[in-house]
């Protein structure tokens, strides 16, 4: 009897080929969902930091306002606006160019 029925498992073309697929996409999942699970517990072992360098990171708090504050006296009125240089010039002619202009501009 059972040796009939396995005889027709043997043969039926849904179970010879159907369970390795099904076991294999299950185990796959399986298995895939471990290493994925050692990646993050990498990861988390990387982004932790030292105790002391947390604190001092949390008592950093910037706000808008406190770097508003810092920048409201800047004087932005007397600035100068360096061109750098273009990829066909010399960088260093350029700079000295720039360093020590040939005409003076007097205001």
């Amino acid at each position: 009897m059972a040796s009939s029925i396995w005889r027709s498992l043997r043969k039926n073309k849904t179970f010879r080929y159907g369970a390795p697929m099904l076991l294999l996409i299950i185990g796959g999942s399986f298995g895939l969902r471990e290493f994925t699970q050692i990646r993050y517990d990498a990861q988390n072992l990387k982004r932790k930091i030292d105790p002391a360098l947390e604190e001092l990171i949390s008592k950093k708090r910037i706000s808008l306002e406190s770097e508003f504050e810092k920048i409201k006296d800047s004087d932005y009125e007397d600035w100068k606006n360096v061109r750098g240089p273009r990829p066909w010039e010399d960088s260093k002619s350029f700079q000295m160019e720039q360093r020590n202009p040939a005409i003076p501009k007097e205001a």
